[in-house]
């Protein structure tokens, strides 16, 4: 079998730190190679989205077909979308522009909910949240702020503007009503930025402070690219100077939007289903985009999704350069901008969790649809029929029983040994007093002969030697 240590797609662990990482009780995915000293026999494999249907079509005379950059939030037993509202292409920023939200108390089935903040086309009850407010409308970008102690009254913030305006703050109390933080912008309107597509914040528990990920230009080999920075704030108003991001190895790509945002259940790593954009990579004829009743300014382009990762600071990982989501059938997927992924993951399900895709860009079937997948489950350690295993980098962790995420064939198997940082197997946690798993779990605790406890082993530097067949691993941890 293949050995394969320290590199691992565009990142290279040898840059990393190689002190023993604590790992608390926090849940580790096989999102990157961070936790990963060597595999042989495994890969990490990209998940692959279910297709579970259209939940929303955006045909409302203020929605239509150039409705975009839509924001899902998961706020205890509602779900909100939040997406721009313009039937027609024109400037960014333009009059016709507004905000529109969309609930549901499942993330499946969606409704709009029956509002009167603002008479838009005649109708006084209608479901937009923001107008006559034209260039925040563009680009509206709201989020659930988790800060420890954040009043009530400022439970959603939102950031928004264009290039002319710079960002404006936002808050509301329960998502609906909103008001502005601050009249001035919290960043200019900058020389050499964008911020033309949605401009992410959010609080981060990892690092204590607010991130916002961000549109910049860089320009590589000659060619500009559709770039990502970061700043930071300790209280949402003062941002610190643009830092870009940088990808590592990976080759330069265009991402149209970054959509950067904790994991949910492992909120120390950001997870971005970005829009790759491709100019000029034209797939249809003029006569198949009319067919499709596409405007005829938007089908000389093409996009898919892609995933990145973070783990904080300027870095983002390219671990996978495939599609997370690609296109498919039909050519009413294949013209500009289509194919955009809102923010956020959220769970739909005991064991599953979904996003939404803004579809057929530019026609008058604009829609957003939901794509299904299982909890923690973005990418996997894959091990065949004939087995393999993984050794994760040394680290300490706190908690009593050892949870997995996974699934198996039905021969297929999962083992689990604990080691000592040296690489020996530790008495009563060897692979051959591991019970042999088999199955299809998302959170089961792990047992040994001696019983499930690792109590005994908190604090102690190990590593964990997963021996799997035909199996995928998601996700491990630590927890009482």
């Amino acid at each position: 079998m293949e050995m394969t240590r320290r590199t691992f797609g565009a990142v290279t662990l040898a840059s990393w730190s190689a002190q023993a990482a604590h790992l608390g009780q926090r849940r580790e995915l096989f999102v990157d190679g961070e936790q990963i000293e060597e595999m042989r026999g495994v890969r990490l494999e990209l998940s692959r989205p279910v297709d579970a249907g259209p939940a929303l079509a955006l045909d409302r005379p203020w929605e239509g077909a150039f409705s975009a950059y839509t924001t899902a939030i998961h706020d205890g037993n509602n779900y909100r979308f939040y997406y721009r509202g313009v039937p027609a292409s024109g400037s960014d920023g333009n009059e016709n522009e507004v905000t529109c939200c969309a609930e549901s108390s499942d993330g499946i089935a969606w409704h709009r909910p029956e509002l009167a903040f603002y008479k838009v086309r005649g109708a006084r009850v209608n479901n937009v949240i923001l107008a006559e407010s034209a260039p925040y409308s563009h680009n509206f970008s709201p989020f659930l702020d988790l800060r420890p102690g954040v009043p009530p009254g400022e439970r959603y913030k939102a950031l928004a503007g264009v290039h002319k305006t710079g960002l404006r703050a936002y808050f509301s109390a329960d998502g609906l009503e909103w008001k502005v933080l601050r009249q001035e912008p919290v960043m200019p309107p900058p020389k050499e930025f964008a911020l033309d597509s949605q401009n992410i914040a959010f609080w981060s528990e990892a690092e204590r402070k607010y991130l916002l990920y961000f549109r910049t230009w860089k320009k590589i080999g000659g060619q500009n690219y559709r770039w990502v920075s970061r700043a930071t704030s300790e209280n949402f108003l003062d941002w610190t100077p643009a830092e870009e991001m940088s990808y590592g190895d990976a080759p330069p790509e265009h991402l149209y939007t970054n959509q950067t945002s904790p994991y949910f259940r492992a909120p120390h790593i950001y997870v971005g289903i970005c829009a790759r954009f491709l100019p000029k990579r034209q797939v249809l004829t003029a006569d198949q985009a009319a067919a499709v009743g596409v405007d005829p300014k938007y089908f000389q382009d093409c996009s898919d999704a892609v995933l990145v990762t973070s783990r904080g600071g300027t870095q983002y990982r390219r671990q996978f350069m495939e599609a997370f989501l690609r296109p498919g059938l039909g050519f009413e997927n294949w013209v500009s901008r289509s194919n955009y992924p809102a923010l956020n993951l959220v769970q739909t399900g005991p064991a599953a969790m979904s996003f939404y895709v803004n579809r057929n860009y530019g026609q008058p079937t604009a829609y957003l649809r939901r794509y299904e997948l299982r909890l923690d489950g973005l990418a996997s350690a894959r091990a065949g029929y004939g087995g393999g295993e993984l050794l994760t980098r040394p680290f300490t962790f706190d908690g009593t029983r050892l949870e997995l995420n996974y699934s198996t064939s039905a021969p297929g198997s999962v083992r689990v040994e604990i080691q000592d940082d040296s690489r020996r197997p530790l008495p009563g946690y060897t692979a051959e007093e591991g019970r042999e798993l088999i199955g299809d779990e998302i959170e089961r605790v792990y047992t040994w002969k001696g019983g499930e406890s690792v109590a005994s082993l908190r604090g102690r530097v190990v590593r964990l030697r997963f021996l799997l067949k035909d199996a995928d691993l998601f996700a491990y941890r630590f927890r009482d």
